[in-house]
């Protein structure tokens, strides 16, 4: 049976624009409008712009607020103040991931946004409803009643102050939000990032968004698909959940267990995640950097000198903004230490590498 796409409320807008149409997360999105790498380098140079209206957004709300969300999240989000932003997983009990996730401390009491994967939505949702049994909580997925823009690049502040008026912008540090108005809705205003640039989220009505794409298409931002949304999360060594994260790839294992808090009082797959920050384990994510142009892609397997699978390629590119062919790896931690010589096999071909850090770019947030 052929799956039934969705599609978010600028969809008319990407075909107008003729951009590449491709089904991603169950919904069908612009992988890119003129090419990639005007995209990215528009990002990385000036501003560019990415519908993530797909994203979702599940409200948590009520006296076990704060409680029920540290339970199902492995970072701690006590003591933080409203506007506050927090990254992190909600994980299976043997350490495994259901989905990585920003959590948003709202500026009223007890009261949490928690901004997930699209392809994840409805598992997310259904998740955290099964676990909310015993917390005084009411959880409310509003994802089909938010729009949501990314305004990337070194000018994306001027861009959100001098088109959407939000002066308050050059005010609010990285991992923080604010709330303000849009035509008397509510305008949720974020600078988190997903592309090693400093960058803002904006999440309106619908209609709100498709007003305020229009404006900044009259300003002169580039309209960025997810095609640049991926080679610049990448080059800044951020993991996307599916390739990086899984309910086989650990936050451990992924080299982000500084976003689990094995200090809180407990959490869903604490034990089994302190068990492996504790004793390791046998898989781990890493950088490699190819000796050649070839593209490593997803699937590939990597290998030692003596022609031992040691594991398999998760995200590959030919970098745009470093002119380097790299990845990340799963491999075995045998052979995770930095400068080991791997090799990545490409159908009947093998290109040495090294291991490297993940964070190929250097990143240019606004702190």
């Amino acid at each position: 049976m052929e799956e039934t796409l969705l599609k978010t409320c600028l969809y008319d807008k990407h075909v107008a624009l003729g951009a590449k149409m491709s089904p991603f997360a169950g919904f069908i999105m612009p992988i890119q409008y003129s090419n990639i790498i005007k995209e990215h380098l528009a990002v990385r140079e000036h501003v560019g712009m990415f519908d993530v209206s797909h994203m979702g957004e599940i409200f948590v709300s009520g006296p076990d607020a704060e409680k029920f969300v540290n339970h199902i999240f492995t970072n701690d989000i006590t003591g933080y103040p409203a506007g506050k932003i927090l990254y992190g997983m909600m994980c299976y009990p043997d350490g495994g991931v259901v989905d990585d996730l920003l959590v948003y401390r709202e500026f009223e009491p007890e009261h949490f946004l928690l901004v997930v994967n699209a392809a994840n939505i409805a598992k997310d949702y259904e998740w955290i409803v099964s676990h909310a049994e015993g917390f005084d909580v009411k959880i409310d997925n509003q994802s089909d009643s938010w729009g949501q823009i990314a305004i990337q690049g070194p000018e994306a502040e001027k861009i959100v102050i001098d088109v959407l008026g939000e002066t308050k912008a050059s005010e609010v540090g990285f991992y923080e939000f604010y709330d303000s108005q849009y035509k008397g809705s509510r305008l949720i205003v974020s600078r988190t990032g997903y592309t090693g640039e400093d960058g803002f989220e904006v999440y309106t009505t619908i209609e709100g968004t498709q007003e305020i794409w229009d404006l900044c298409m009259n300003a002169g931002v580039e309209p960025c698909g997810l095609g640049c949304r991926d080679t610049l999360r990448f080059e800044a060594g951020l993991p996307l959940y599916g390739d990086e994260l899984t309910a086989e790839i650990s936050p451990v294992m992924a080299g982000l267990g500084m976003f689990c808090k094995l200090d809180k009082e407990e959490f869903i797959g604490k034990d089994a995640l302190a068990e492996q920050k504790a004793n390791g384990t046998a898989k781990k994510l890493v950088g490699i950097e190819i000796a050649d142009r070839a593209i490593p892609r997803a699937g590939y397997p990597v290998e030692t000198e003596d022609g031992t699978v040691v594991g398999v390629v998760t995200t590959g590119y030919h970098s745009i903004s470093l002119d380097k062919s790299i990845c990340f790896a799963l491999v075995d931690k045998s052979v995770s230490a930095l400068g080991t010589a791997l090799s990545i096999r490409i159908r009947t071909r093998v290109f040495p590498g090294v291991v490297v850090k993940k964070r190929f770019y250097q990143t240019r947030y606004k702190k």
